[in-house]
């Protein structure tokens, strides 16, 4: 299955890069407030769904643009074509597929991948993650202070950004330093390879993180919501990282 979403995520890939070197013909639509979608999105997700379904047509899938395709829910798969479509929309390089696969209500299967920079993280349940076939861990940082994270400020909903801000002020004046790309899902695959030492976000969807879920995870890292609970998918919070790192930020967002 995870050769099957590898596929998918790379069909997926191609029609992306070749929408970001026509950029003028991408039909773009504002879903909400500063939230698009084009043509390129829509495209991607239908391939990536008509390439899974040609060997399990009898599957479930959520896709962040079509919705619910309902199958047999025990292989539910979690689908964004494109996630970081506004960099897509701007020509700004950093952007991703993102596919998941949970049996039995558990993320067994993850695929994160970089079509622009030809990087294909992959996770199985119990197997270990992967980038490009070569073994990635977290950081196994103890605290925040040598740390780089990565975060998102609260764009949908701008009326946050005070509290958030108060928050964001804590951790920055801890870490080494803070990043903002315009990916969840490449967010936590960084994390996962150790490039940021943890990464928080609230007002998510379950297709921005489910692969990045399982990809950190089985590179050691912990993912959790604000809440230091499991209920990501439910409150649209997470923080992902090693533990001292969770537990820091986590401290900082109650304070």
């Amino acid at each position: 299955m995870l050769n099957i979403a590898v596929r998918a995520a790379r069909v997926a890939g191609n029609i992306i890069t070749r929408g970001y070197e026509n950029r003028d013909d991408l039909m773009t639509e504002e879903k909400g407030q500063n939230d698009f979608v084009t043509r390129i999105d829509r495209e991607a997700e239908q391939a990536i769904i008509s390439k899974i379904q040609q060997s399990y047509p009898e599957h479930t899938f959520v896709g962040e643009e079509s919705g619910l395709t309902e199958g047999d829910d025990t292989f539910k798969w979690i689908i964004d074509p494109l996630d970081g479509t506004s960099n897509f929309i701007k020509g700004i390089p950093h952007f991703c597929v993102s596919i998941a696969l949970m049996y039995k209500g558990r993320l067994d299967q993850a695929v994160i991948f970089d079509p622009l920079r030809g990087e294909l993280f992959t996770a199985s349940r119990g197997n270990g993650a992967q980038l490009n076939g070569y073994r990635i861990r977290c950081q196994n940082h103890k605290d925040l202070s040598n740390a780089i994270l990565a975060t998102a400020f609260p764009f949908r909903d701008k009326a946050s950004l005070p509290s958030y801000m108060n928050s964001f002020t804590n951790i920055f004046q801890q870490c080494e330093d803070v990043r903002r790309t315009g990916s969840a899902a490449l967010d936590m695959a960084y994390v996962a390879a150790g490039r940021f030492g943890g990464y928080w976000e609230k007002g998510i969807k379950p297709w921005d993180i489910a692969a990045g879920e399982l990809i950190v995870r089985e590179a050691g890292g912990l993912v959790t919501d604000f809440r230091g609970g499991h209920d990501m998918f439910d409150n649209g919070s997470v923080i992902c990282g090693s533990p001292k790192v969770v537990q820091a930020i986590a401290r900082n967002l109650k304070g």
